[in-house]
């Protein structure tokens, strides 16, 4: 049995090729450095509005201080966008977070739960040691080209 296809279908499926992106056009994760006390940390960046505007503010020059025992923060100059915040799941140890209410980024270096307000931004490339280093210190944020 003979199938044809219809002209129809056969346009339908040209431009369903045509909006399907090519993995190979597609950009590499955003990479950010936070450069303190001598350390430089990694972090690869989501890809989620906040994300992208904290990218907006870079280079940026802030302090580095010690919050509760599980995380450092550092209070940016403006505040992000929230849009399409909400809650998260499989916190962890080196989570890069944003807390809306409080205009801060918070680095997690222990255990930590989800609270209300916080954005996941994207998560550290290595260990968390060097956020356990205790004090208040001038902190370079900047991207990584």
């Amino acid at each position: 049995m003979t199938r044809f296809i219809s002209r129809r279908f056969a346009v339908a499926a040209a431009l369903a090729g045509a909006l399907v992106p090519d993995p190979s056009l597609a950009q590499a994760p955003t990479k950010i450095r936070f450069a303190f006390a001598g350390r430089d940390l990694v972090a690869t960046l989501l890809d989620n509005p906040s994300a992208r505007d904290l990218v907006t503010l870079l280079p940026v020059d802030l302090n580095i201080v010690d919050y509760s025992t599980n995380e450092k923060i550092a209070h940016l100059p403006r505040k992000l966008t929230e849009t399409g915040e909400g809650p998260f799941a499989d916190e962890a140890p080196g989570d890069v977070c944003y807390y809306a209410p409080w205009g801060n980024l918070a680095l997690f270096h222990a255990g930590y739960r989800y609270s209300r307000g916080l954005i996941r931004l994207g998560r550290l490339d290595g260990g968390v040691e060097h956020l356990r280093v205790r004090g208040e210190f001038p902190l370079r944020v900047e991207r990584v080209r």
